[in-house]
């Protein structure tokens, strides 16, 4: 057996005023892709461990595949154990699990570098060093710090179309579109924000960032900011357990009031379940041939996972997700350009607004408590009234149903036997495509909608469903018929 080499990512140094855990986790995840880290495990220590809690760890972790590297991994240490603590564990299990890792030298003091493993390479991280960003618009390693997003963007519609290319003419660039909705006029141009989501992955079960964007909702709808009310704003919580300090915390009618209601707990847009634009939008973006863009906490950006009709699509803090939402278009440098006017016509810029690091922890902890953890937990297996009313069969074998279009059996399982079959060797075997770097599975087998134009949908068209019923990919994984006629499907 060929072991894997493992990468040492020491992290050193201190976190800026302004930094949050999505900041650092795109920062890791550019930099290890650069690195270079496929078939690697990355082991994170250091000094700087100190600044990560165990939720930005988590986090961190989480972007793995981004990153490429079979797994990444952060040690045991003090901080763990306190989470663990704060998160309602029994105390008893605590001390085992403490005398256990400290009896097989698994228990880490990043501050005591005479613990430091032998690592197959080692490279460094000085948090100092990272700046507020998004990753887009195509691919979760391409960072772009927010100071340089304006700029950035405005490249990407010149560049060839590519990760970072979408080849708009020139003469194009300053297109506007005019529609109405809810009876007003508004206007969509290149970069207009048209899905505005905090959704559904370990960012939403991070409490720092959770908390801050509530702030941040707060003091804008204090200051008199809004959403524009046909940008597509939702809140799909990690846990129960967020509804839950949102709500004591008093951040949630503020985040309601912006848009962000929840909607409910999973992957929702991050993996292509936004749900439909409204039509003057689509129509709108579909006539001027407009990048319009999505912006949303999730972890995977890549062409055609968001919706079909939002070409760009960053990743960002939960925070940044309601600044842009706000100020309506990535085109914008928050130092100099104004999220919009209050009542008074006086400008409000997103410094007016971003809650310092202090206040957001101060919040935590009177509001991120063990017995909230304990309440929620305690009840996660009465279910809720929706699905305690569905009605599942007690047979010890599943029925299959031939009708259902969601669930069918495999065709493997009708050739299968009791007996293992003897190993056969594989003849014949040709490469049916030969792909260059970052074709992802997204492109191979996505998850977002179904299009109506596509071979499932004429699948499903045929078994009398309408469109509003095909519902996306993802949801029909269960089904062989849709996933193969999915194949390549990706509107990109």
């Amino acid at each position: 057996m060929v072991l894997p080499k493992v990468l040492g990512y020491k992290i050193v140094g201190e976190l800026g005023p302004m930094i949050t855990s999505t900041d650092i986790v795109l920062t890791i995840t550019k930099h290890l892709r650069q690195v270079g880290v496929v078939g690697k495990f990355v082991e994170f220590f250091g000094p700087g461990m100190s600044q990560l809690s165990i939720a930005d760890r988590a986090t961190i972790a989480n972007m793995c595949p981004e990153y490429g590297a079979t797994v990444g991994f952060f040690p045991v240490d003090q901080a763990s154990l306190e989470y663990l603590r704060q998160t309602g564990r029994d105390e008893t299990k605590l001390k085992v699990i403490e005398a256990y890792l400290k009896a097989n030298k698994m228990f880490r003091d990043f501050t005591n570098a005479a613990e430091d493993p032998a690592y197959s390479q080692v490279v460094e991280l000085d948090l100092n060093t990272v700046v507020s960003c998004c990753s887009g618009p195509k691919r979760p390693h391409d960072k772009v710090a927010i100071s340089d997003m304006k700029a950035d963007f405005k490249q990407c519609l010149s560049n060839k179309v590519g990760f970072k290319g979408f080849a708009i003419p020139e003469d194009k660039h300053e297109l506007t579109i005019p529609f109405m909705f809810d009876d007003q006029e508004y206007t969509l141009r290149h970069g207009s924000v048209v899905i505005a989501a905090i959704t559904s992955c370990t960012n939403t079960s991070n409490p720092s960032v959770m908390l801050g964007a509530g702030l941040v909702a707060k003091k804008a709808v204090e200051a008199g900011l809004k959403v524009s009310p046909y940008i597509k704003t939702s809140l799909s919580p990690g846990s129960g357990v967020v509804t839950y300090y949102l709500k004591e915390s008093g951040v949630i009618e503020y985040l309601e009031q912006l848009g962000f209601s929840v909607v409910g707990y999973g992957c929702m847009t991050c993996i292509g379940n936004s749900g439909p634009l409204a039509d003057p939008v689509s129509d709108a973006i579909e006539k001027g041939d407009l990048v319009a863009a999505g912006v949303l906490s999730g972890n995977r950006n890549f062409e055609g996972r968001i919706h079909p009709l939002t070409r760009a699509n960053y990743l960002a803090s939960p925070p940044l997700v309601i600044a842009y939402a706000l100020a309506g278009s990535v085109l914008v440098d928050f130092e100099k350009d104004p999220l919009g006017t209050n009542a008074e016509g006086k400008p409000i810029y997103l410094r007016d607004i971003w809650p310092s690091r202090e206040e957001i922890q101060a919040v935590e902890r009177a509001h991120v408590i063990p017995a909230m953890f304990k309440e929620v937990y305690s009840r996660i297996q009465t279910g809720n009234e929706q699905w305690n009313k569905l009605e599942a069969p007690d047979s010890m074998l599943y029925p299959w149903d031939a009708k259902s279009t969601y669930i069918q059996s495999p065709p493997f399982f009708e050739t299968m036997t009791r007996e293992l079959p003897t190993v056969q060797d594989i003849t014949d075997a040709y490469v049916l495509l030969n792909l260059g770097d970052s074709v992802t599975t997204d492109h191979i087998s996505p998850a977002g909608s179904i299009a109506r134009n596509s071979p499932a949908a004429r699948y499903l068209a045929g078994r009398g469903l309408t469109p509003r019923e095909f519902n996306s990919y993802g949801s029909r994984r269960g089904n062989d018929a849709i996933m193969a006629r999915g194949t390549f499907a990706n509107t990109r």
